[in-house]
């Protein structure tokens, strides 16, 4: 199969969100992610605070994957407080944030793609820090960050309760 991988637009926020609502409504271990809410991805898109991107099947169209970035800037919940970033360079600091592919498009690389166009977005843009969480046992996600070159700095509580790796890239 081919795909296109695309910069999400802001009246897009709706297919996303039931992409990922579909996503998460077929995972068998549901603490494996946590999936944001329509109000989420709606305020990331349309208020400045991330970037969405979709994978489509070249030859229909068909919406196969999503991935958001947000841009945390100082809020407490920013992860470089996690891997101890100093202050000044949380702002230079993104969120490689939530990764949900249908399952019968899984295998195509697809979350690789759309990180790594994220990726060459966020360095343009002038962000030097990624971080990202991954659930210790989803070896596929956590394999597939740390081919990257993410590095985990630290596994903690995260989103009301859930245990995280929490990985990071320098590409500044």
């Amino acid at each position: 199969m081919e795909f296109r991988i695309q910069r999400a637009v802001q009246a897009q926020h709706q297919e996303i969100t039931e992409l990922v609502q579909k996503v998460w409504d077929g995972l068998a271990d549901k603490e494996w992610f946590v999936a944001d809410g329509p109000d989420y991805t709606f305020r990331t898109l349309t208020e400045g605070k991330g970037l969405g991107y979709m994978a489509l099947e070249a030859d229909t169209g068909i919406l196969a994957g999503v991935f958001l970035v947000t841009f945390p800037g100082t809020d407490p919940e920013n992860l470089g407080y996690d891997a101890g970033l100093p202050e000044e360079a949380l702002s230079f600091a993104a969120h490689m944030d939530s990764a949900a592919i249908l399952p019968e498009y899984r295998g195509n690389g697809l979350q690789y793609r759309l990180m790594q166009q994220a990726e060459k977005d966020l360095k343009a843009m002038g962000f030097q820090y990624l971080l990202c969480t991954v659930h210790p046992q989803n070896q596929f996600s956590r394999n597939n960050v740390l081919r990257q070159g993410y590095q985990v700095v630290a596994t903690k509580e995260k989103y009301g309760g859930y245990i995280r790796d929490i990985l990071m890239k320098r590409i500044g």
